[in-house]
C-alpha cells in the first residue's frame, strides 16, 4: 500500500491576484498559442485592453482609436475620458475594482467583471498605464503585475485619454509572433458594430459607416450572394443576412456587446429559430428548418445589459434576459425578425422570390442526397469510425459542450506511419488523430453529392460534425499534419481544395492549419537542434562544432513518437490557412485546381525562378 499523503495548515496557501492568474492563466485568457491562431492569447489580451477604449467609444467619449504593434510591443491610445487619475494603480492591479460595476456609467459593456486589464497586466512581462485628463496625467509601470514605478502629473498638455503599452510574457507565451491578418478581422469587427468610430493601426485606417452590412460585403463577394444583403436595425439589435450561391453549411458572425461570441449562445439560437418561423409564416409553407437555413450567411449583433458569457473569454452568450424591463433573449429576436423582416420581405417581394427559390433548391438537394446520405452514415458506423479512421480525444466523451473544446485539435495524417507517431504523442486530453488512406480525391467543380459516395471525405465530414452547420463543429483546430515532400505537398493542397470547395467558412473562420515539422535533426553527444530550414539547418552546425550528427527526416513516420511529443505540445508550429481577399474561392480553385494547365505551369516557373534566386543571393 502507497504511503498515505500529509494534508496540514502547510499545504494551505493563497495566492494574490497576479500569482493566480500566471498560475492559471488559461481560466482568463483562454488558450495561450503562439500567435497562430486568431484566438490564442495575446490576442485576447489585446482585446481586453481595447474593449476599455470601446467602452469609452459607446459611452460618446473619443471617435478614435490608435493601435500599433512593433515585434512584441503593443500599444493602445484612445482619447476618452480618461480613468480616474487616482484609481489608475487600482483599476489594472486590483481585483473586481473597475468603472463598468456602475450601470449609469457602462450600461451596455463587454466587461463587467473587473479582469480584462488585470489579466493583461499579471501576464505581461511589461506594462504602462497612463490616464490624462483635467490637464492633469497619471501614469503607473509593471512587470509581471508588480508595481515599479507611478507618477502624477500636475500640468500636462496632452489630450484627454488612456494610453496603454504592455509585452506579452515570453515565460508565458513562449515563441509568440503577432499576426496582422488576425488583429486587422478583429479591428474591423470593432469598425462594424460601431460605425462612426475610427481605429488606426499601425498607420492603416479602419473604419465603417453600414455596420454589419459592409461586414458581410467583405465576407462573401457579391456574385456569390442570391440577392442583395438585408439590413436590419434596431435599438438593440443589429442583423445583415443573405443566402450564397455555392456555400453549402450555414455561416454565423455573432456578436454581443461588441463582443465575437464565436460560440454563438442564446441570442444565435433565437435567431436561427427565429428566422425559420418567420420565413414560414410569410410564404405559408412549413418548409423544413434546414432548408430555410442551408447556404445562409448571417451577421447579428445585440446589446444586453450586464451580459453573462459562459466562459472569461466571453466567446458564447449564456444571458436569457435582455436586462431591464425587456423580455427575453428569444423573445426579443424572434419579435423583431417577425415584424422587420417580414415588413422587408413585403415591401421586397424580388428578394422574397429569391429566398424562396434557395429553399426549393435547398429541399430538391436534400431529398436527391436522402438515400445517399442513409447509406453514407450507414458506411460511417460499419466502418467504425470512432476506432478505425478517428481516434478522438478525451474531451469530447461525454459531455460535449466542455470549455476546453477551444483547445481541441483534429491532425489529419496519410499512412498508418505517420498516424501511428502522432497517436503514440499526443495530448490524449485535446488531440485527436484523423488517418487518411492514399491521396484524397481532387474534388474541384464536383457536386456535395461526392462527399457521402467518396468514403474519405464522408468519415472526415462526420469526424468534424460539419454536415449542417460549423457552429457543430467538434474540433477548433483542424491540422493538416503530411510529409513535406512533393506527395504531401499534394494532399495538403487536396484537402484545402476540399474545404475550400464545400466549407469554405472553416477555413474563413481561422480553422485550418498546416504542421510544420523538422526537416533536419542536428545534434552532438550535449544537445540536439531541431532545424525547420536548410538556414536553421547550418545555424545549428554552426553552434554544434565540431562535426555534429546530421539526420534528414524524409517523412513523419521517420520522427519517432518520443520526438513528436516536441512537435505538437507547446512548441508545435502551426502555419493558418488564410485566403487572399483580392481573389474569390472560384478563381482561386480555378486557378490552381482547374484545367488552365499552361497558365499554371508559366505561374510555378516564374515563382521557382523567383525563389532559386532568392537562395543563389544568400548563399553569396
Amino acid at each position: 500500500m502507497s504511503q498515505e499523503t500529509k494534508y496540514t495548515e502547510d499545504n494551505i496557501r493563497s495566492l494574490d491576484w497576479k500569482e493566480h492568474i500566471r498560475m492559471r492563466p488559461g481560466m482568463y485568457i483562454g488558450k495561450l498559442g503562439d500567435g497562430s491562431s486568431a484566438d490564442d492569447g495575446i490576442y485576447i489580451l489585446l482585446k481586453e485592453v481595447l474593449d476599455n477604449s470601446i467602452d469609452e467609444y459607446v459611452m460618446g467619449a473619443g471617435k478614435t482609436i490608435e493601435i500599433s504593434i512593433h515585434g512584441s510591443k503593443v500599444i493602445v491610445r484612445d482619447y476618452g475620458r480618461g480613468i480616474p487619475l487616482g484609481k489608475v494603480v487600482d483599476v489594472v492591479s486590483k481585483m473586481n475594482t473597475g468603472g463598468k460595476y456602475d450601470s449609469k456609467a457602462f450600461k451596455k459593456s463587454v466587461g463587467l467583471n473587473g479582469v480584462g486589464t488585470k489579466a493583461v497586466n499579471a501576464l505581461s512581462s511589461f506594462f504602462r498605464v497612463e490616464s490624462t485628463r483635467d490637464n492633469k496625467s497619471a501614469s503607473a509601470e509593471f512587470e509581471q503585475g508588480n508595481l515599479i514605478n507611478q507618477e502624477l502629473l500636475e500640468d500636462t498638455s496632452r489630450r484627454k485619454g488612456t494610453k496603454v503599452s504592455f509585452v506579452p510574457d515570453e515565460i508565458i507565451f513562449k515563441n509568440y509572433k503577432f499576426r496582422s491578418e488576425y488583429v486587422e478581422k478583429m479591428l474591423k469587427y470593432y469598425v462594424y458594430l460601431n460605425p462612426g468610430l475610427t481605429i488606426v493601426f499601425n498607420g492603416e485606417k479602419f473604419y465603417s459607416e453600414n455596420g454589419l452590412k459592409d461586414l458581410l460585403s467583405e465576407n462573401i463577394n457579391e456574385t456569390d450572394r442570391a440577392y442583395p444583403i438585408i439590413h436590419l436595425r434596431g435599438d438593440d439589435i443589429e442583423i445583415a443576412l443573405t443566402h450564397s450561391k455555392t456555400q453549402y453549411s450555414e455561416q454565423y458572425h455573432s456578436f454581443v456587446n461588441g463582443q465575437n461570441t464565436t460560440q454563438g449562445g442564446t441570442h444565435l439560437a433565437a435567431f436561427r429559430e427565429a428566422l425559420v418561423r418567420t420565413i414560414r409564416e410569410y410564404f405559408g409553407k412549413n418548409y423544413e428548418a434546414s432548408d430555410i437555413r442551408k447556404s445562409v450567411v448571417c451577421a447579428i449583433a445585440i446589446k444586453v445589459m450586464e451580459p453573462v458569457f459562459e466562459s472569461q473569454t466571453k466567446t458564447k452568450l449564456g444571458s436569457t434576459d435582455m436586462g431591464g424591463e425587456l423580455p427575453t433573449v428569444r423573445t426579443y429576436v424572434n419579435d423583431f425578425l417577425k415584424t422587420y423582416l417580414d415588413n422587408f420581405l413585403h415591401k421586397n417581394t424580388d428578394v422574397a422570390e429569391s429566398i424562396q427559390r434557395k429553399i426549393l433548391q435547398a429541399e430538391r438537394e436534400r431529398k436527391e442526397l436522402s438515400g445517399i446520405r442513409k447509406l453514407a452514415k450507414d458506411r460511417a458506423k460499419k466502418a467504425n469510425l470512432h476506432n478505425k479512421k478517428l481516434r478522438d480525444c478525451r474531451v469530447h466523451f461525454g459531455d460535449t459542450k466542455n470549455e476546453r473544446n477551444l483547445e481541441t485539435t483534429l491532425f489529419i495524417t496519410e499512412g498508418d506511419s505517420a498516424s501511428g507517431s502522432i497517436t503514440k504523442s499526443r495530448d490524449v486530453n485535446t488531440q485527436a488523430v484523423f488517418s487518411l488512406k492514399g491521396k484524397p480525391l481532387n474534388c474541384y467543380g464536383l457536386s456535395k453529392k461526392i462527399v457521402y459516395e467518396n468514403e474519405e471525405f464522408n468519415l472526415l465530414q462526420a469526424a468534424l460534425n460539419i454536415e449542417e452547420s460549423i457552429e457543430d463543429l467538434r474540433y477548433n483546430n483542424i491540422v493538416i499534419a503530411t510529409d513535406a515532400d512533393v506527395d504531401g505537398m499534394h494532399i495538403r493542397l487536396l484537402l484545402i481544395t476540399f474545404f475550400l470547395q464545400f466549407f469554405p467558412e472553416i477555413i474563413k473562420e481561422g480553422h485550418l492549419y498546416i504542421l510544420q515539422t523538422p526537416l533536419f535533426r542536428v545534434r552532438n553527444k550535449k544537445e540536439t537542434i531541431y532545424c525547420y530550414s536548410e538556414e536553421e539547418r547550418i545555424s545549428a552546425i554552426e553552434k554544434l562544432k565540431p562535426k555534429p550528427e546530421i539526420t534528414r527526416f524524409k517523412g513523419l513516420g521517420e520522427i519517432s513518437p518520443d520526438e513528436f511529443v516536441h512537435f505538437i505540445g507547446e512548441d508545435i508550429r502551426l502555419d493558418p490557412v488564410m485566403l487572399d481577399k483580392d481573389m474569390s474561392i472560384d478563381e482561386l480553385l480555378s486557378f490552381y485546381m482547374g484545367k488552365n494547365t499552361p497558365t499554371r505551369q508559366e505561374f510555378i516557373i516564374d515563382n521557382l525562378k523567383v525563389e532559386l534566386d532568392i537562395i543563389e543571393e544568400e548563399s553569396k
